[in-house]
């Protein structure tokens, strides 16, 4: 029992590192939850330390960026945000029967709906994990058990993190089922390949964390395919779909292990820096940004608040990570624009590297076109 008890991140002391946390946020300040579609984003750019500690921290990013004078588009309009809400609440009606008729649950009479509620996000882990446990073993007898808004545990970067998937499905089989609702719709048996990669994403860090639970619990299995709810075609009748997150989820446990423990992060930053918008002026708080190594790629004006800043920031170094991950791999030691068009002109840059080597023989190639473009006119 203790184990589940226990279900959350590893309880090592963490007070000095929890109180310079509660610092960098600012003290009035509470912590901006860190959710899976965070963590989705952040396994996808391990790099990036500055999204790291702002995470780690639960610093606000939004009104960060705001105060900084660069606020991003990113995120849920109200609009969408209710829809989502009321086609979530369609779905899990009447007991979730429509939820469970999907994954070829008939009747509702062995189905199990559990109470989870608990004191805090610590204390709703604890009572997840037991649910999860009793429902399995409840499986054993033939018993569904339809977990609604269950809450995990996670540790990343050596911060804790508690995850809300939208449902958990326990089959009698002991297998744990992952279920994501979306309100984009499903037209023809298909949806919006974007949106449902994001989808998979964000569910590979819910079966993430499942995946911990279930280490501790005899006769559970957790899926590796996760049911994806949206609604059907034009209409708000929702239909499902299973994704297998096999790889998403391998790329995600790698990416989260690659992460730079948040206090190594914190420990290096100068004495006094603080993310505090109520207290800061948005010139200590650009000062503070900066004191954090980013790696800003195009994706990151999909993904993070901050992304407009720092290109911003990426542009006026003249960084080539500006212009993509792919690109800037291609020309290896070569890290800002102005080395580049110097090496393309034969300025500066060892003829025997490749990258040099290619952007002269382009160079040369762009001189003859354009001035066999001249010669034509």
């Amino acid at each position: 029992m203790s184990e589940y008890l226990g279900s959350g991140p590893d309880r090592r002391p963490q007070t000095t590192l929890r109180q310079r946390l509660a610092e960098l946020r600012g003290p009035a300040a509470a912590p901006h939850p860190l959710d899976a579609r965070a963590l989705a984003a952040l396994a996808a750019n391990p790099g990036c330390r500055r999204r790291a500690l702002l995470d780690g921290a639960g610093v606000d990013k939004a009104a960060l960026a705001s105060a900084l004078g660069a606020p991003s588009g990113f995120g849920q309009s109200q609009f969408a945000f209710m829809r989502g809400n009321a086609f979530e609440a369609k779905v899990k009606a009447d007991g979730g029967t429509e939820l469970l008729r999907l994954l070829g649950v008939d009747g509702r009479e062995d189905v199990r709906v559990p109470d989870l509620a608990a004191a805090g996000p610590q204390g709703r882990a604890a009572r997840t994990a037991l649910a999860l446990r009793e429902a399995t073993e409840a499986g054993a007898e033939g018993a569904w058990s339809l977990l609604d808004h269950p809450m995990l545990a996670l540790e990343v970067a050596g911060s804790p993190a508690y995850l809300e998937p939208d449902a958990v499905v326990v089959s009698p089989d002991g297998r744990w089922t992952v279920v994501e609702i979306k309100s984009f719709p499903m037209i023809d048996g298909s949806a919006d390949a974007a949106k449902v990669g994001a989808a998979a994403r964000q569910a590979a860090v819910y079966v993430l964390a499942l995946e911990r639970v279930a280490a501790l619990t005899q006769g559970a299995e957790v899926a590796h395919s996760v049911l994806l709810v949206c609604p059907r075609d034009f209409s708000n009748q929702p239909t499902g779909s299973v994704v297998d997150v096999r790889k998403q989820l391998s790329v995600t446990r790698r990416q989260l292990a690659r992460l730079t423990r948040i206090e190594d992060i914190a420990a290096a930053l100068p004495e006094g820096v603080t993310f505090d918008v109520e207290t800061c002026s948005a010139d200590q708080l650009s000062a503070a940004v900066d004191a954090v190594p980013h790696a800003y790629a195009p994706e990151c004006l999909a993904a993070c608040e901050l992304a407009f800043h720092c290109r911003d920031r990426a542009r006026s170094a003249g960084a080539v990570e500006a212009l993509g991950r792919s690109l800037r791999g291609e020309l290896g030691g070569l890290t800002t624009v102005g080395a580049v068009l110097s090496a393309a002109r034969g300025e500066t840059g060892d003829p025997d590297d490749p990258a040099v080597a290619a952007l002269r023989r382009a160079a040369a190639l762009r001189a003859e076109s354009l001035e066999e473009a001249g010669a034509c006119r």
